[in-house]
C-alpha cells in the first residue's frame, strides 16, 4: 500500500501486513522543500508495474517520478515551484489518472480548471476537459477533487468540491461533461443523490462507482447507470473514531476482490471495509 503522506510531504509504502512505513519518495523526516529529493504537499500517488512511483506534488506545482530505490525525483510535468496556465506550466495539481495500457497520464490542474493530458515522455500537456475558467457549465470545470480513467468508455470520471459538489464524466475528445451523480447546481446535499464535498471517485470493473462524500463523512455506492446512491462506509453526517465512522474521508481504492479502502484524514488512519 502506497499513501500520500501529505502533512509529512512524503510517500510512505506498507509491505503487505507491515504496521511500519518505508518513505519511497520525499523527506522521511517529514520536511517539504524544492529539491529534486523533496515534495512539497503530495497529493496523490499512482504506481505502475514496475514500481515506478508517479507524485503529484501539489504546492511545487508539478509531478515527479521516482524510480524504485531513488532518493530523488525526475519532473515530467509541471515546473517546479512556477504557477502557470501555459501548456508547461501547472497551479496547484491534485489527482492524476495514470493508464496502464498506454502509460499517458492524466492531471488534475485544480485551479486552472482544466484537465491535463501527457503522453509518454512529453512535458507539454493538452488540455483535454475544462479550461473554459470556473463554473457550472457543462464544458466548465470546479474545483476537481479526483478523476479516474475509465478505458472502457475512455472516459474521465471526476469529482466536484466547493462550489459543485458532483460528480461528472467528461469523454476524451468530448467539448463537454454529462453528470453522473449530484446536483447540476452544485448544491450541497446529504441525501442519497447528493454530496457536500465529492472529494474521490474509482470505479470497479462492472462499472459501479465509489465516491467519498467527505462533509457527510460517508462513501456512497452507485450502481452503473444509478443517480442513487447507497451508503457503505461511515454514516451520514456523523464523524468519530471507531470501526464504523469517519472523520473527513478523502480517497478510495479497491482491490482486486473489491475490498475499499479509505483514506480516514481527520483520525490519521487507513480503514479497511469488506467487498460490498
Amino acid at each position: 500500500m502506497y499513501i500520500t503522506d501529505s502533512d509529512n510531504s512524503r510517500i510512505q509504502k506498507y509491505s503487505k501486513n507491515a504496521s511500519v512505513g518505508e518513505t519511497v519518495a520525499g523527506e522521511g523526516s517529514g520536511i517539504a522543500g524544492v529539491g529534486a529529493g523533496f515534495l512539497s504537499y503530495p497529493y496523490d500517488v499512482a504506481i505502475d508495474l514496475n514500481q515506478k512511483i508517479f507524485v503529484v506534488d501539489s504546492s511545487n506545482h508539478r509531478i515527479q517520478l521516482w524510480t524504485g530505490g531513488s532518493s530523488v525525483g525526475t519532473t515530467i510535468s509541471g515546473t517546479t515551484d512556477v504557477v502557470g496556465n501555459s501548456a508547461n506550466t501547472l497551479n496547484i495539481p491534485r489527482r492524476i489518472a495514470y493508464n496502464w495500457i498506454t502509460h499517458e497520464i492524466y492531471i488534475s490542474d485544480t485551479r486552472n480548471y482544466r484537465i491535463m493530458y501527457y503522453p509518454v515522455g512529453v512535458l507539454n500537456g493538452t488540455v483535454v476537459a475544462g479550461g473554459n475558467g470556473q463554473g457550472l457549465n457543462n464544458n466548465q470545470l470546479g474545483v476537481q477533487h479526483s478523476l479516474y480513467h475509465d478505458a472502457v468508455t475512455n472516459s474521465l470520471f471526476i469529482s466536484q468540491c466547493d462550489n459543485t459538489n458532483n460528480i461528472i464524466q467528461w469523454s476524451i475528445g468530448a467539448s463537454n461533461w454529462t453528470l453522473i451523480a449530484g446536483y447540476l447546481n452544485g448544491a450541497i446535499s446529504s441525501s442519497s443523490s447528493g454530496f457536500s464535498c465529492a472529494r474521490d471517485v474509482t470505479l470497479d470493473p462492472m462499472g459501479n462507482i465509489y465516491a467519498v462524500d467527505r462533509d457527510n463523512r460517508r462513501v456512497q455506492f452507485f450502481s452503473i447507470g444509478r443517480s442513487n446512491g447507497t451508503t457503505i462506509a461511515g454514516i451520514n453526517g456523523i464523524s468519530g473514531a471507531n470501526a464504523s465512522l469517519l472523520n473527513i474521508p478523502i480517497s478510495v481504492v479497491l482491490d482486486t476482490q473489491l475490498n475499499l479502502y479509505v483514506s480516514d484524514s481527520a483520525n490519521h488512519r487507513i480503514q479497511k471495509f469488506m467487498r460490498y
